[in-house]
């Protein structure tokens, strides 16, 4: 860890540009030094079998051009016939085969070339022997004939060596170049392998701090302030890490003093209330007592009286609400169980309006806060009925998409102006259509549906009813724990 503290993400994104341009020029370096190592021993072996083939072609036209001298040698037995330079002729070929076969014994190595040009340097001499030693015609008792074919023989086995020789070479510097191919791959992929491990390395950092960014600003938009922010990995992603931390403290504090004030105002506000609450219901006992218009006055007193009970109460879950659960209020729900209880719970108004309820509810494992998930469906549901006409349709959808559960409450009431979309989340806001209806209601019921959905890193939409239709659809998806790990 203190190592990966070195370094900024610029200096990392520079050093892995150092270590490509570094590995790049190494493997230029190997390839050019392979290259030119396979370049100079092309040219030595092309050297070499240009001047064996040379060297052998040479020795076998010169072993003709003996063949053809001495046989005029022969032919010419009586001295008398004989001109000076004939014998000179037979003497400088000789020699020139001389010079052609120590030519090729210094340029060649190999013991079987060796000794055949030995061989075929005795036969020569041999002949020479018998043909000179002669001193008459009538001496001459050499086949001539057979001896050159020997010699031929040793000649066109030299020659075939020699061949051999050129084409072992030929297949040595093939497999050499096989074998510089080989270790060229061979360290190309080893580079690249360095390469990758560092690509690897650094993406694994990065991945692991910024799982860990995403996960402080979920906790943050849900308003979980109560586990610390820290960031490892580069400097510059632990520089964000500290500014979230600050900001987390910062949050919190404010979090704290509005709580602090709600739980103040709730206290002062609730025995005020209490006390009028009491007094009311004095006034409306004592109401037969008074004239119809005194009775009037302190039934509708009573009635806000009871409104305002109801907001206050609303007003403390909306509170309630806004502090995050904590792993420990969590648990495993039967989201399907849920929701079937809570329809349950609506079957007597459903039957009141006529409504027709369709489910589409698969069973889901969710781990949350059961009251609020409660709440959630239970807010849906109360809205659908609640602006269902009479006869109407209430479509239920409870799905699991990937690492998402997807609740979907769709209704065929007079729907959502697009303009109010996102207000409706707002507290103490109402819709055109709550209150062309008259509907009652503090407009608190998808603030705080909303706030429950925050605090499970969900997200809750508004979106276009189905086709031909026009009611109120509402979207709601919370990603599963372990999606969020």
């Amino acid at each position: 860890m203190r190592f990966k503290n070195l370094f900024s993400l610029k200096h990392l994104l520079a050093i892995g540009l150092l270590l490509f341009m570094a590995l790049l020029f190494l493997a230029v370096t190997y390839v050019a030094s392979a290259v030119e190592e396979t370049a100079g021993l092309s040219e030595k072996a092309i050297y070499q079998v240009v001047e064996q083939t040379k060297i052998t072609r040479l020795v076998l036209q010169k072993v003709a051009d003996i063949e053809r001298k001495a046989k005029l040698f022969v032919l010419l037995a009586d001295p008398s016939l004989r001109q000076p330079y004939e014998r000179e002729a037979y003497e400088n070929a000789r020699a020139q085969l001389k010079q052609a076969l120590d030519e090729l014994l210094k340029a060649e190595s190999d013991n079987k070339i060796v000794l055949l040009a030995n061989e075929l340097s005795e036969k020569e001499k041999l002949i020479y022997e018998q043909i000179v030693g002669s001193g008459t015609h009538d001496d001459i008792h050499l086949p001539v004939d057979d001896a050159f074919q020997g010699l031929h023989e040793t000649a066109t086995a030299l020659w075939e060596e020699v061949s051999s020789r050129i084409d072992r070479k030929v297949e040595d510097l093939r497999e050499h170049v096989k074998s510089v191919e080989r270790r060229l791959l061979f360290r190309g992929a080893a580079l690249v392998l360095v390469l990758l491990v560092f690509v690897v390395g650094l993406w694994a950092m990065l991945r692991g701090s910024i799982r860990q960014l995403d996960e402080s600003i979920r906790r943050l938009g849900a308003g979980d302030f109560a586990k610390p922010i820290r960031v490892a990995g580069p400097s510059d992603l632990q520089y964000l890490g500290d500014r979230l931390e600050w900001l987390r403290s910062r949050l919190l504090t404010l979090e704290e003093s509005k709580q602090r004030f709600v739980r103040n105002f709730s206290e002062e506000f609730r025995m005020p209330l209490e006390g009028v609450t009491d007094s009311t219901a004095a006034l409306v006992a004592a109401a037969g007592e008074q004239d119809p218009r005194q009775r009037d006055i302190v039934a509708q007193l009573g009635e806000n009286v009871e409104k305002l009970k109801s907001l206050f109460q609303e007003l403390l879950n909306y509170t309630e609400v806004n502090e995050t659960p904590s792993e420990r209020s969590k648990e495993t729900v039967n989201m399907k169980a849920l929701v079937e209880s809570i329809v349950e719970a609506y079957r007597d108004r459903l039957r009141a309006k006529s409504l027709i309820l369709k489910e589409l509810v698969q069973p889901v494992e969710f781990h949350g806060a059961a009251d609020q998930l409660r709440t959630i469906v239970d807010q849906l549901v109360s809205n659908a009925v609640k602006f269902s006409p009479e006869g109407g349709e209430i479509r239920i959808i409870l799905r699991l998409l990937g690492e998402v559960m997807e609740l979907e409450v769709e209704d065929e009431g007079p729907g959502i102006d697009p303009e109010e979309g996102q207000r409706l989340f707002e507290p103490f806001f109402r819709g055109k259509a709550a209150r062309a209806a008259e509907t009652e209601g503090s407009g608190l019921g998808l603030a705080i549906v909303s706030e429950c959905v925050a605090n499970h890193q969900g997200k809750i939409e508004i979106i276009e009813p189905r086709e031909d239709e026009r009611g109120a659809r509402v979207r709601i998806e919370l990603p599963l724990a372990r999606a969020l790990q």
